[in-house]
């Protein structure tokens, strides 16, 4: 017996040297997330501004004035001269939060914005998770404080802005065409109507849909879809879009006519063009110019240009088998050819901050994969031919460039540099601190540009879009 339950030992012995490897590896986990938010939170006190729900106490204070029978575009904020500038449906979605205090109206919105955006990280590491083997809980557990600390996110979640509910719809969009081009591959016979509707895709489009009803800038995913002849999700969006709208006639006929014969077309109701935190195309021009407008014309030439490039660019990233990249690019675009876009508009950086990390580690892992597994004893000749190993520098430093910029495209959206240079005219001039302040003052803008212009995308990222584009589905089962 003794004999027995020594070998019983024996055999468990590996069991538990792995329990605690793993109880370590936790351990180092949590820390690292520990660390993760400790730093964020630094961040945010460091570069972040005061924050005290700016504008979600302008839509509460809208809201309540709407509630007892005021016309909802006639509000004005104590104080200030800035009201609802959001299309009905937007206002019948943020209704419910006349009955709360300002405050906890605000905190609602941080925690949901909060909850929406680790959701949709998910949704965009998960590939990523997948393939170099990490748990996803860790991988968003630390991507979410760090998203957190960019400037985009903390002024949403400060200010109480809608930005990130409404990216969390245009990106459920990515998620169910990826789940609609897998041909319901992802649950069974078995499954009830409802999984297996919500896992069939074909409601791909209705996110776009209801973020343009809310806010129009996302009507720009409608045309991508449109040039890429994904008929069945533009239909779709076209369609939500259509019915809420026609259906918000019919519940508020007086403040949809007022939008869309009156406050659509006045700019001024949101602020100056050459506000520093207006980073957008327009914006730039306004203060390279020095001018509290933006000059027409040259802005229209520029915007036509950047449209053009931005969709085209999308339509081959998707052609290549990227509709994350593709998605992303027209996300950047929209913030660049909107006349405001302001500070906390810009989430769509987040994407691109992955895409870039993402082609990275792509180019490092194609560079050492068919090396190793060949067993190539130099770089650019069969194996074995000198007897040399390749150099060790080429695995490390390929995929480098997409990393530093990764890196210091974060950088930049965390430190936010246009605050030490914010200026406005006629009080001070854009150019007081000479060329490199008006440089910084415009960085944010310069970088969404140049991301428009030069974002890479990963052939062969999205195989089941790409398989769904030849036309064999039977590729994608095999994946």
């Amino acid at each position: 017996m003794p004999a027995t339950v020594g070998r019983r030992a024996d055999r468990l012995a590996p069991v538990r040297r792995a329990a605690r490897r793993l109880d370590r590896r936790t351990a180092v986990r949590l820390g690292i997330v520990a660390a993760a938010v400790y730093a964020a939170w630094i961040a945010i006190g460091e570069f972040g501004r005061p924050y005290n729900f700016f504008d979600m106490k302008i839509y509460h204070g809208a809201m309540v004035w709407w509630a007892s029978g005021n016309e909802l575009y006639d509000f004005i904020a104590p104080d200030t001269t800035l009201g609802f500038t959001y299309p009905p449906f937007g206002g019948l979605v943020m209704l419910p939060m006349a009955h709360l205090p300002v405050g906890v109206a605000g905190w609602f919105n941080a925690l949901g914005s909060t909850a929406a955006l680790a959701v949709v990280l998910a949704g965009l590491l998960r590939p990523v998770v997948d393939r170099i083997g990490q748990p996803l809980w860790f991988t968003v557990a630390v991507a979410v404080p760090l998203a957190v600390a960019i400037e985009p996110v903390r002024e949403t979640l400060g200010y109480g802005q809608v930005n990130l509910l409404l990216f969390a719809l245009v990106m459920a969009d990515l998620i169910g065409l990826r789940w609609r081009s897998r041909r319901g591959t992802r649950y069974r016979r078995d499954d009830g109507p409802l999984r297996r509707f919500v896992f069939s895709g074909v409601w791909a489009g209705a996110g776009i849909g209801l973020a343009t009803s809310i806010k129009l800038t996302p009507a720009l995913f409608i045309v991508y879809l449109l040039i890429t002849r994904q008929w069945r999700a533009a239909a779709t969006a076209v369609g939500t879009a259509i019915g809420v709208t026609l259906g918000m006639f019919t519940l508020a006929g007086t403040e949809s006519r007022a939008y869309f014969t009156r406050v659509l077309w006045q700019t001024e109701r949101v602020g100056a063009a050459d506000m520093t935190p207006n980073q957008s195309l327009a914006g730039l021009l306004a203060r390279l110019y020095d001018s509290i407008e933006t000059p027409g014309l040259l802005w229209l030439a520029f915007a036509v240009l950047m449209l053009a490039l931005g969709l085209s660019r999308a339509a081959n990233a998707r052609a290549d088998g990227d509709e994350l990249t593709a998605f992303t690019l027209v996300g950047l675009t929209t913030n660049v050819i909107s006349p405001i876009s302001w500070t906390h508009h810009l989430v769509w950086v987040i994407p691109a901050i992955v895409v870039l990390a993402d082609a990275a580690l792509r180019r490092r892992e194609a560079s050492r994969g068919p090396m190793q597994r060949s067993g190539a004893a130099s770089y650019g000749g069969p194996p074995g031919v000198n007897g040399l190993r390749p150099p060790i520098w080429y695995p490390t430093m390929t995929g480098f460039r997409h990393a530093a910029a990764a890196v210091l495209l974060y950088l930049l959206f965390l430190v936010s540099p246009i605050w030490p240079y914010e200026h406005q005219l006629p009080e001070v001039s854009h150019y007081a601190d000479g060329l490199f302040g008006a440089l910084m003052e415009n960085s944010l803008a310069l970088a969404l540009i140049v991301l428009v212009a030069a974002l890479p995308w990963r052939p062969g990222a999205e195989p089941a879009f790409y398989a769904d584009r030849l036309g064999r589905p039977d590729l994608v089962a095999r994946r």
